[in-house]
């Protein structure tokens, strides 16, 4: 069975505290109250809106199913739904996570596992 994925876009600085096993959210994260998460289609558009232009950025895929019920959907930009995690981000809900790379089509290369 495939789990539930979404992904995060993180600092190198924000990186470096997921991997010391919780990530506690990025400043716009505190502001709201929650986590911003994307879904795999929605990625390249967060990536172009909200961190156009910087540089040494992370993608982390986070297993929702393992975060129960604090993941809520919520309607965001466009009115499409969100996933937004209210909580802390425990790295044992992270499945894989990699340096923001992008494919020969412009797009935000997803992590893998293995």
């Amino acid at each position: 069975m495939t789990a539930l994925v979404a992904y995060k876009v993180l600092t190198s600085a924000q990186m470096a505290e997921l991997e010391t096993g919780v990530f506690k959210g990025a400043p716009v994260d505190k502001a709201d109250g929650y986590i911003h998460m994307s879904t795999a289609e929605q990625l390249d558009e967060t990536v172009a809106k909200h961190f156009a232009g910087q540089q040494d950025l992370h993608v982390a895929a986070v297993d929702l199913e393992a975060l129960g019920g604090v993941v809520k959907w919520e309607p965001s930009r466009g009115g499409a739904l969100f996933p937004h995690i209210y909580a802390d981000l425990p790295l044992s809900a992270v499945i894989a996570y990699s340096a923001l790379e992008r494919d020969e089509d412009g797009k935000v290369r997803l992590p893998v596992t293995g």
